[in-house]
């Protein structure tokens, strides 16, 4: 009886464990998330204040005409 009852237990703990490791990687798995969406959003800006720059810079090149 001692055989199949510690099966039991060890089969619960390494149950446990992995749902601890599931929960963490759903964790880090959002953190990431969150940071390739600010990234993103960060080179969006830098895209729009490239092409602001660009046609102020065609816009000053036409005028040297």
């Amino acid at each position: 009886m001692f055989w199949p009852m510690t099966a039991i237990a060890l089969g619960f703990l390494g149950i446990a464990v992995l749902g601890i490791l599931a929960i963490k990687v759903f964790v880090e798995a959002q953190r990431l998330g969150r940071q390739v969406a600010d990234t993103t959003r960060k080179i969006n800006r830098a895209a729009e204040d490239l092409e602001r720059a660009a046609v102020h810079l065609a816009g000053a090149g036409e005028t040297l005409r």
